[in-house]
């Protein structure tokens, strides 16, 4: 009898062994055996910042903070040396390792800023390990290249759900904001409320921070909100972004800081419709896909963020899953799948695409699940993807004016990123960051969100003017890429008034492009990556005065993504509202000084030569 039980004892060891081992592989869902959420799964990374790419990222700043987040709770006590950071290879940054719970993110603080310019590697070794004591299944190691430049952007917040001022919002929602930079984590639960404005009461609740979407969730902890009422939320200076820079929020004493506030009104109901994929890329069926295409999902509907991970959003090559990241844009409501590959999906493979569906899958703010899975089928090609344009540092710049200043006429300018010129300090007139005031007056105030770079005289430095100087070195190396490149269509003769466009290469045949007829509409139809170039040879006119002209960005298309290269000239008209990098040797005009209307680009002026000029004009660097 005891050599029987001993041979069960050891049979039994073997089986929880190799149950153990086979769970630890496996992903997503509910344990086969034991049925809890999790229990004897490995956890995983499932979100970095800076993002774990292949080509790596480039211009981190340097004194960014790495985070990493992890599909299910961690012990906090094993992330501490399990999250290492060297720059370069080999060479250790001595750190700190915080962990936030409620958004299962770990954060790695260096005690010093970073080595500019240099290739750095964050490692987090299988000794990280969740709360049930199992590890990752294997190290995860990422790379990304610092810049030459700290962050000294504030962060802002670019949209929320519901909208400002929203009416019959669904009682069961969730609130969103959505930040225009990665956050630190750990600074979102105690920065975001909600108050039951009509009764002048706190909400209670939890807020999280979703790392692969720039997203803050609110969650009311009492169920719904109370039916046909006015609500406030608040994100207050407390949340920073990564480098430690506090909000820049919308209050009436100051737009460029404080706190960050909205109302709406809920309805009478909740919402119990489901969210549904209305658009998918590449399309179904389709062959000589680009290797390294992004593959993307929109919904009918603003959808939780937190459900949108590599557990729900799956490519499979034979049904063996292809490695990659997962990220959601909550702007278009688009869920992108890129292959962690540098050379992409493999070639010419038939590969499914599967938004999951059901408790453990896709669900909207409301809590409602995608209704079935969404799959489709495409076959790959043997090419890459054709690239982006580089901007290299000039990316953190909303306004350059290359070697001959920037000038802002109007009280309500705000420039979000950064503002340079090569020139002495003395030629950037009518402006302001958080560190010092360029030549204001009362009539001409400008506010900087980033660090306004120039020579001297001071403020300017001999450090600042090499800041500048690298922009505009790489400013026009990306303006000669963008000339370089195979000329386009000209669909409108020089007037882009009135047209769909897709993504493409336009060349004006007589030289200059103008908006003024009408609207432009840029059509991504669902691809994530979809790139725009305009080339002119002389000028790019956008608006008539009195007459402001609109570009409209729809089905997943981003401004960061829509480059327009000015031989001579460019110049947006008053109230009229631009999209993308306009990069003109000649200098960039939005508005005419004397009027009060708004102006927006949404995206940036780069002058390579000449001056940048704004009245009451807001930039928003992408």
């Amino acid at each position: 009898m005891t050599s029987h039980h001993a041979s069960f004892r050891s049979r039994s060891a073997w089986l929880c062994g190799w149950l153990v081992a086979v769970l630890a592989g496996c992903g997503g869902g509910l344990d086969p055996i034991l049925g809890s959420p999790g229990v004897g799964i490995a956890p995983t990374v499932t979100a970095t910042s800076p993002a774990a790419r292949t080509p790596v990222v480039t211009g981190v700043a340097t004194n960014s903070r790495v985070t990493a987040t992890f599909s299910k709770t961690m012990a906090p006590a094993t992330l501490v040396s399990s999250f290492t950071l060297a720059c370069p290879a080999g060479t250790a940054v001595a750190a700190t390792v915080a962990y936030d719970a409620p958004s299962q993110t770990a954060t790695l603080t260096p005690s010093a800023p970073l080595p500019a310019s240099t290739l750095c590697v964050a490692t987090i070794t299988t000794a990280a390990k969740d709360s049930s004591g199992f590890p990752l299944a294997a190290d995860f190691v990422w790379s990304f290249m610092t810049g030459p430049l700290a962050d000294t952007t504030r962060p802002t917040v670019v949209l929320t759900f519901p909208a400002s001022a929203a009416v019959n919002v669904p009682t069961n929602t969730k609130i969103n904001a959505v930040f225009s930079e990665d956050m630190a984590p750990v600074t979102i639960p105690g920065s975001f409320t909600l108050t039951n404005t009509t009764l002048g009461t706190a909400v209670a609740g939890t807020a999280t921070y979703s790392v692969a979407s720039r997203t803050a969730t609110f969650t009311p902890s009492a169920g719904p909100l109370a039916s046909a009422t006015l609500f406030t939320a608040t994100i207050s200076v407390a949340a920073t972004d990564l480098a430690g820079n506090a909000l820049a929020g919308n209050t009436a004493v100051s737009p460029n800081s404080g706190s960050q506030m909205w109302t709406f009104t809920t309805g009478a109901t909740g919402d119990s419709t489901p969210p549904t994929v209305t658009a998918i890329n590449p399309l179904d069926a389709s062959t000589g896909v680009c290797l390294t295409k992004t593959v993307s999902a929109t919904f009918s509907e603003a959808t939780d963020p937190a459900t949108i991970n590599a557990a729900t959003f799956i490519v499979t090559d034979n049904g063996v899953a292809v490695a990659g990241v997962v990220t959601y844009n909550a702007a278009t409501q688009i869920a992108s799948f890129d292959p962690s590959s540098a050379a992409g999906f493999p070639a010419s493979r038939a590969l499914v695409a599967t938004v999951k569906s059901g408790a453990a899958g896709v669900k909207d703010l409301a809590g409602n699940a995608l209704a079935a899975d969404r799959v489709w089928g495409f076959t790959t090609g043997t090419q890459a993807c054709a690239g982006t344009v580089n901007l290299g540092t000039a990316a953190s710049f909303g306004a350059f004016g290359g070697g001959a200043g920037v000038t802002n006429e109007g009280i309500n300018t705000v420039v979000g990123g950064n503002l340079g010129t090569t020139a002495a300090c003395t030629l950037v007139t009518g402006f302001h960051d958080a560190a010092n005031v360029y030549t204001q007056t009362p009539l001409n105030i400008g506010a900087v969100n980033g660090s306004i770079d120039c020579a001297p005289p001071a403020p300017g430095t001999l450090a600042s003017m090499a800041i500048a100087t690298q922009a505009l070195a790489d400013a026009t190396t990306a303006y000669n890429t963008l000339a370089a490149m195979p000329p386009g269509s000209d669909p409108g003769a020089g007037q882009l008034g009135g047209l769909v466009l897709l993504p493409a290469v336009y060349t004006a045949a007589g030289g200059t492009f103008a908006i003024t007829t009408g609207n432009l509409t840029l059509d991504a139809q669902g691809d994530a990556n979809a790139t725009w170039v305009f080339q002119s040879a002389a000028s790019l006119t956008v608006g008539l005065s009195a007459t402001p002209r609109i570009v409209t960005l729809i089905n997943g298309a981003q401004a960061k993504n829509v480059f327009w290269k000015v031989g001579s000239a460019a110049r947006i008209e008053d109230g009229s509202t631009m999209v993308g990098t306009i990069i003109a040797p000649a200098g960039v005009t939005i508005s005419t000084a004397g009027q009060t209307i708004q102006t927006t680009l949404i995206g940036r002026a780069l002058g390579l030569t000449a001056s940048v000029t704004m009245v009451n004009t807001t930039v928003v660097a992408p």
